[in-house]
């Protein structure tokens, strides 16, 4: 299968932890990509899983993205496979039925990586987000990315999720999708004095 298919795939969102992402390099981007996907994946009925890497000592993710997720993974492993995640991904599907998984989060060569190469070895087809994915240097995301694309992943952007999620401009949801590409980047306008 060359493309994603909203009806088969799950999204899941690594340690976006508030904590972390000072440190990392165009966190802001990197947030606002992942919640514009958990947010189309809200507006087309794709479960949303996200995990946090010792929530005890790390923290919680950032709240908008937590009230994203349909459900929350603690984790001590840096792969969330070793904490159960592919057994958490495949609840409710019928045995050998595996979900097509999207996957974007940080540490993007840490994480990310890891968890990404864990649902590779256990025959997930996977779909990592570059968009959505960062690290303190950026020179370890490209590493990551590059391994990555060796070792099986497909790499795209959040931009190619969303329209391939639609597929078409008939699509019921397309316009609330379509709404949240050409929000991205916009900033509001200043607020005027008084009020």
């Amino acid at each position: 299968m060359l493309k994603m298919d909203a009806a088969r795939s799950v999204l899941v969102l690594v340690d976006y932890q508030e904590r972390l992402m000072p440190a990392i390099d165009g966190a802001e981007a990197v947030v606002e990509a992942a919640l514009a996907l958990a947010d189309a994946a809200r507006v087309l009925g794709i479960r949303v899983v996200g995990t946090e890497q010792n929530p005890d000592g790390l923290g919680p993710n950032a709240e908008a993205v937590r009230r994203r997720c349909d459900v929350t993974l603690p984790k001590m492993h840096f792969d969330a496979c070793s904490d159960g995640l592919a057994e958490l991904l495949c609840e409710g599907r019928a045995q050998g039925d595996r979900p097509e998984v999207v996957i974007a989060g940080c540490e993007a060569h840490v994480c990310l990586m890891q968890t990404a190469l864990g649902l590779l070895e256990r025959g997930f087809r996977t779909w990592v987000v570059e968009t959505a994915c960062g690290s303190r240097r950026s020179t370890d995301r490209q590493a990551a990315m590059q391994r990555l694309r060796e070792s099986g992943a497909t790499v795209v952007t959040d931009d190619m999720v969303l329209f391939e999620w639609v597929r078409h401009c008939r699509q019921p949801q397309f316009k609330a999708v379509l709404e949240l590409v050409k929000r991205r980047g916009v900033t509001p306008p200043p607020r005027a004095a008084g009020s």
